[in-house]
């Protein structure tokens, strides 16, 4: 008679349990989260108070409140915003952060200068870029533009640094030149990690969106949000909280599908 195969233990250190319990322990998680907080919500007199935390269902009435009246022009100008940033921040973060990775020396000339930043809260920024660029466009697009490229470029520098030493080393035996190696070896080695990166990456920018667009924002989610605010409205603002998460997820899961099919040789490789 033949044995079947062990089923990999749940909590096996590092150890991949089947797809099919992952995405059922996931949904229970999130199924749990909201049973307790309709739990905790519910009844003449719940456990907390519902200005405090409305009822799932007062959440809801909010969210299809905004979808009928300003959330998706809205949401459009805050996507607009993000993308914006973000692809001044590859374009920054990707030829800097190769040089900074390749040559040592124009490491240790930039390194001291953009670590700090890393280490230093973003909203503290704020009243600066206000006296650069004013309270306008510029500003909201500088703010998350800043706010990504001091974490993409690290990003950048530590792939280009992980590329294998014996491709670095074959290349050079075969003759090839500083930027023949860099530009057919390093970046090319490097480039599946950093667009995993840009997963984080574009988290962050969706993290930052509020913070950005609430000095005198007259359109985008962080427009509703500081509306909401004001109005003392938390059914609205924990609607446009979930909605920034899932337009956070989406984008995520897309850039993960870009990534897959750009690096499919990787799942070969595992």
């Amino acid at each position: 008679m033949r044995n079947k195969a062990a089923s990999p233990p749940l909590f096996g250190v590092r150890t991949r349990i089947p797809s099919g319990t992952a995405r059922a322990i996931s949904l229970a998680s999130v199924v749990l989260l909201f049973v307790a907080w309709f739990v905790t919500t519910m009844g003449d007199k719940p456990l907390i108070d519902p200005l405090k935390l409305p009822p799932p269902q007062e959440v809801l009435r909010a969210l299809i409140a905004l979808a009928f009246t300003d959330l998706g022009p809205e949401l459009g100008v805050s996507a607009l915003r993000v993308s914006i940033a973000f692809v001044l921040c590859i374009a920054v973060s990707l030829p800097l952060g190769v040089l900074m990775g390749s040559f040592e020396a124009v490491n240790r000339c930039v390194d001291p200068v953009i670590s700090p930043l890393r280490f230093t809260p973003m909203n503290a920024f704020v009243p600066i870029f206000i006296m650069w660029f004013g309270i306008d466009e510029t500003e909201k697009i500088a703010f998350l533009f800043f706010a990504t490229v001091v974490f993409l470029l690290p990003v950048v520098v530590d792939a280009i640094r992980s590329v294998p030493e014996e491709l670095v080393q074959t290349a050079q035996t075969l003759g090839a030149t500083r930027w023949q190696l860099i530009r057919t070896v390093l970046v090319p080695a490097a480039l599946p990690q950093i667009f995993d990166n840009f997963r984080v990456m574009n988290g962050i920018a969706w993290g930052y969106i509020l913070l950005a667009e609430m000095v005198n924002s007259r359109h985008g989610i962080g427009h509703l949000f500081d509306a909401a605010w004001r109005a003392n409205k938390s059914d609205q603002i924990l609607a446009l909280i979930l909605v920034v998460g899932v337009v956070g997820l989406v984008s995520d899961f897309a850039i993960r599908g870009v990534n897959g099919l750009l690096f499919r040789w990787r799942e070969a490789d595992a």
